[in-house]
């Protein structure tokens, strides 16, 4: 995705164009040639770095993700901005954790950002989030959910919003129970071959022992595979009653594109899902039951209200990850106002004190002080009826929400006992 070329508050330097800073005639991209970042380090406004892949196998999320935090920026600014200042957004594309983690001390160091979010490679957010703790500076993960990141590899510098692995396999665990497809069956897996395929599978693997089933096979699945048919014949040769997906990315789109075009016939459940891959796998390669952290359809007049700005500026609804960057972005800035300050320990304080945030969703949300993952509820999705689908991103039918609202949300989360974190 591209800047716009009309805010000069957002810096992308994976851009091969750079902006024009209004405060001062300086080339953004000077530091590039050697020239030291003098006006940056005089501006007057609030630098807050975003990383986040727009290439590979999570690109186009990473677009949606981009697309979502540019128009917090443009609503915050437009309010008058955070302690008075105007926010400049330096977008960067992640690219791999060795990347993101040499991009995200550039951002602090050259950049003077006061802070780092965004992220949906669980990889990469992992260095990105050694680098904010090495020089004690936030980092707010928004899109990456593997449990190591807020379990063995937490740190009080990293705050979480999207949902974890083991929240994902508890909330869709629920309806699969409901409509027995867990206990008694046969699991055939396939599973994302980086931390974040590993850690689902792994939450996966424990949920259907603990509930009556067994997984018969799962397959590891390097994340740039274009041919699923080795692992569609496996499949076919098992004979599961069920098969489960712990793919990630356009993973997920490749495989039930070329799963409903070999005609297999077994039931198909996920433990993750991105909206977008649904969307891209389109209605009639689509089915089964998937966990979903956020929809656009939801009846909540703060989500309406995010969904109509979204779709106005950009002409099609957001993805869930545009959901997560908006937020992130609300959150530390609503931080920064009620603590009047952009000091880390100030911020982590008061974030740990269990302050709630809007997040969009009938129930506000709040993040745990010992792993600083953000309570919140969560949803199911299936296909809808045909005849209800008004257009190609109104095809998911979105279940009640888990916990239910008379449940603590804490109830689909790691426990203590589950959680390795201490920080």
């Amino acid at each position: 995705m591209k800047s716009d070329s009309k805010d000069s508050t957002l810096v992308s330097h994976s851009s091969p164009r750079r902006s024009i800073l209004k405060a001062g005639a300086t080339i953004a991209g000077a530091s590039a040639l050697g020239f030291p970042a003098i006006v940056r380090s005089q501006s007057d406004k609030l630098v807050i770095g975003h990383l986040t892949p727009l290439t590979g196998f999570l690109g186009a999320l990473g677009e949606y993700a981009q697309m979502g935090v540019k128009l917090a920026q443009e609503e915050l600014n437009g309010a008058g901005g955070v302690l008075g200042r105007q926010i400049e957004l330096i977008a960067e594309d992640s690219v791999n954790p060795s990347t993101a983690s040499s991009k995200a001390q550039r951002l602090f160091e050259r950049d003077g950002a006061v802070m780092l979010l965004g992220e949906i490679s669980s990889a990469s957010a992992l260095t990105i989030s050694q680098v904010a703790a090495r020089n004690k500076r936030i980092f707010v993960s928004s899109g990456a959910r593997s449990d190591a990141l807020r379990g063995k590899n937490c740190n009080r510098y990293t705050f979480h919003v999207d949902t974890s692995t083991t929240a994902n396999v508890k909330g869709v665990g629920t309806a699969l129970l409901n409509e027995n497809m867990i206990r008694g069956k046969k699991l055939f897996a396939l599973t994302a071959d980086y931390v974040f395929g590993h850690d689902l599978a792994r939450a996966a693997k424990a949920f259907i022992g603990a509930n009556g089933g067994s997984l018969i096979g799962d397959e590891l699945v390097a994340t740039d595979v274009a041919d699923f048919t080795p692992y569609l014949l496996k499949i076919r040769q098992a004979r599961p009653d069920v098969v489960a997906s712990n793919l990630a990315g356009n993973q997920v789109t490749t495989f039930l594109k070329q799963y409903s075009e070999y005609g297999l016939s077994y039931p198909i459940v996920g433990f993750n899902l991105n909206t977008n891959d649904a969307w891209a796998a389109g209605y009639d390669n689509f089915g089964g039951i998937w966990p979903i952290v956020w929809y656009h359809t939801l009846d909540v007049p703060s989500s309406k209200a995010f969904v109509a700005a979204f779709t106005k500026k950009y002409g099609k609804p957001p993805e869930h990850h545009a959901w997560t960057d908006y937020l992130s972005l609300k959150i530390v800035a609503h931080a920064m106002n009620e603590t009047k300050s952009t000091d880390a320990e100030k911020l982590i304080a008061y974030l740990e004190k269990g302050a709630e945030f809007d997040i969009l969703k009938a129930r506000k949300g709040y993040f745990r002080d010992w792993d600083h993952q953000m309570m919140q509820e969560q949803y199911t999705v299936r296909l809808k009826p045909k005849a209800q689908v008004k257009d190609k991103w109104d095809i998911l039918a979105l279940g009640p929400a888990v916990p239910g609202p008379n449940e603590p949300l804490e109830s689909v989360a790691t426990t203590r006992q589950e959680n390795a974190c201490t920080m």
